[in-house]
């Protein structure tokens, strides 16, 4: 479960929630002072929400990047229906297309983060036209490790026999390694009780699924002729590094590594992993 490390919004960020034709959902718009050099659209992972990419939204304003952080559907402050099918990947694959129509600026660059990557690569399968970019971050090219797959299908066993409130514990129990000894600030720990609970059930058991099945898909994404890159952190505990190297090789994507990062290279190093960011979209916009 990433964990922010603060909840207040940046002064060049706004809270709202995004009209589209699949329905409304809240994000976190940060916008530079100057001209806009391109947008970018970030993606959250698992049991994740828009403010684990809090740490990136000023640094990359700076840079001159809008960046849109959302919440997907059924996904904390975002509404979403009791019903599993409607969290099926192409679904969602389609709200990101039309979040990214929605955000007026023409071809964004596409960012995901652990299941997010998955759900971006689908999107882009689907149709590569909204999107000047995909950057995999932290997701690797199959179903997570499997131990990880494991936790994910305990946690769809316990969503299937109670309540969120009890299955909160439980959920703390499958935190990740790295996790262990974590000073997390009283009201960042209120928070996470807070977006567990406003997260549908049905979302967090149909995306269990996707990332303890889902099937290798990079050959299919390498043929699509987009800029593509895969960050991570050194260490990663869904998808190990190595695995994430010979993905990169695959794409013929850029690759970036950040040191001092795990899983959440946007909450553990966000300088640095905003520094990687806009030097790709640079790259890829032909700067």
């Amino acid at each position: 479960m990433s964990r922010p490390p603060f909840l207040d919004l940046p002064t060049c960020a706004r809270a709202y929630r995004l009209a589209t034709g699949r329905g409304e959902f809240a994000v976190h718009d940060a916008r530079p002072d100057g001209p806009v050099r391109g947008t970018a659209l970030l993606v959250p992972g698992f049991t994740g929400s828009k403010e684990d990419f809090l740490p990136l939204l000023a640094p990359l304003a700076a840079a001159g990047y809008r960046a849109v952080a959302v919440d997907g559907r059924g996904q904390h402050e975002s509404p979403g229906p009791r019903e599993e099918q409607a969290y099926a990947q192409g679904e969602l694959a389609r709200d990101i297309a039309a979040q990214a129509a929605a955000l007026d600026a023409g071809p964004v660059h596409l960012l995901g983060h652990s299941l997010g990557g998955l759900l971006a690569r689908a999107a882009v399968l689907e149709d590569a036209a909204p999107y000047r970019s995909l950057t995999l971050m932290s997701s690797g090219p199959a179903a997570v490790a499997p131990e990880q797959q494991a936790r994910a299908k305990m946690l769809i066993d316990a969503l299937t026999t109670l309540t969120m409130e009890a299955v909160w514990q439980a959920m703390r129990d499958l935190d990740p390694p790295e996790a262990a000894g974590e000073t997390t600030p009283p009201e960042v720990a209120e928070f996470l009780h807070r977006r567990w609970l406003g997260t549908v059930p049905e979302q967090l058991i149909g995306t269990a699924r996707q990332i303890a099945g889902e099937p290798d898909r990079v050959a299919a994404l390498a043929a699509v002729p987009l800029p593509k890159h895969v960050l991570s952190g050194a260490v990663d505990y869904a998808w190990p590094v190595p695995q994430l190297d010979e993905m990169a090789e695959r794409l013929g994507a850029r690759r970036t590594v950040v040191a001092g990062a795990e899983h959440s290279p946007n909450v553990d190093r966000p300088e640095e992993t905003a520094a990687a960011l806009v030097a790709f979209w640079d790259e890829a916009d032909g700067r």
